[in-house]
């Protein structure tokens, strides 16, 4: 099941530099993450600072 991004998202880009199918792109408010182009590897989620990113 893919990741996916809360509000708690601080927009530091983390995640997405650490993609490698490039999921991941600036929303309106924080990172959102493509669900149909996620391959569920987990890097964004160990990447990320503030633990905005869980399993849907």
């Amino acid at each position: 099941m893919p990741r996916v991004i809360s509000d708690a998202c601080i927009s530091c880009g983390s995640c997405a530099a650490q993609c490698p199918v490039q999921a991941i792109s600036q929303g309106d408010s924080h990172y959102e993450i493509d669900p149909n182009t996620c391959i569920d590897c987990g890097a964004c989620e160990a990447q990320c600072p503030v633990g905005a990113i869980s399993e849907a």
